[in-house]
């Protein structure tokens, strides 16, 4: 799955949500769904990012992409089934999710962590994957075959000292897609887990300061197996938490 080679039209005629797509992960992700025909929706929070992405995909010749504006600290439930209502009404269905929004928060002794920033973590990694989920399995059930990926970390599977909130959002990300993927088995919809692994982000560089960069992946090079879980080769995979980079 991880030399994955995905076909050149792969996600024609596909419509796929990605949350954080301004920078990072997200962007390069959207990009390369784009360049495999799907039209893509970029959700993000900084709106020049946003546009940043949007005019790359079109210079590409990809299918021109939509823009939605959205602090996910700051969405409620009626953002949501507005968003939901929009998607329905301009395109029809939903084929694919992947959630890739996500802060990092306080790393740090447990002791240490503040309420306001705890809240904001699991508002933003949590709480904002359960609601919008809740409000697009309406038009994700349009689809004919419909795929949701999470993003995980290892530091979800087994718990690791200093780690907190993130840690704990990750557990909490791994159990939504358990769940999920269980009520909708044998449907048409499927959820998995991607965990990234050391990739070359602003993230990781938060989390790991010291850290060369350039030994680290770039999310150019991870980007196989995300186009794996969203393409119609992955039909039977469901429930999965996967590795970009694998342990050896």
């Amino acid at each position: 799955m991880n030399d994955y080679q995905a076909p050149s039209a792969l996600l024609s005629n596909k419509t796929i949500l990605i949350t954080g797509a301004g920078d990072g992960i997200g962007a390069v992700a959207a990009k390369t769904y784009a360049e495999h025909g799907a039209t893509c929706i970029l959700l993000g929070r900084t709106v020049s990012k946003l546009e940043q992405v949007y005019d790359e995909i079109v210079a590409s010749g990809s299918p021109e992409s939509a823009i939605i504006p959205l602090d996910l600290n700051g969405a409620t439930t009626s953002h949501y089934e507005q968003m939901a209502m929009t998607i329905k009404d301009q395109f029809g269905r939903l084929d694919g999710v992947l959630l890739n929004a996500s802060l990092l928060g306080h790393i740090g002794p447990f002791a240490d962590i503040e309420p306001d920033q705890w809240q904001q973590l699991m508002q933003v990694n949590v709480n904002s994957s359960a609601f919008m989920l809740k409000a697009l399995l309406p038009v994700l059930r349009a689809s004919e075959h419909a795929s949701v990926i999470f993003t995980t970390s290892s530091v979800g599977r087994v718990g690791r000292s200093f780690w907190n909130g993130y840690a704990v959002s990750k557990f909490a990300t791994e159990g939504m897609m358990q769940v999920l993927a269980a009520e909708y088995a044998n449907r048409n919809m499927r959820f998995n887990c991607i965990n990234p692994g050391a990739t070359r982000t602003q993230m990781r560089a938060s989390a790991f300061p010291a850290e060369d960069p350039n030994t680290l992946k770039t999310p150019q090079q991870i980007m196989p197996l995300y186009l794996y879980l969203m393409g119609d080769d992955s039909l039977e995979v469901n429930g999965q938490s996967l590795d970009c980079q694998p342990k050896k």
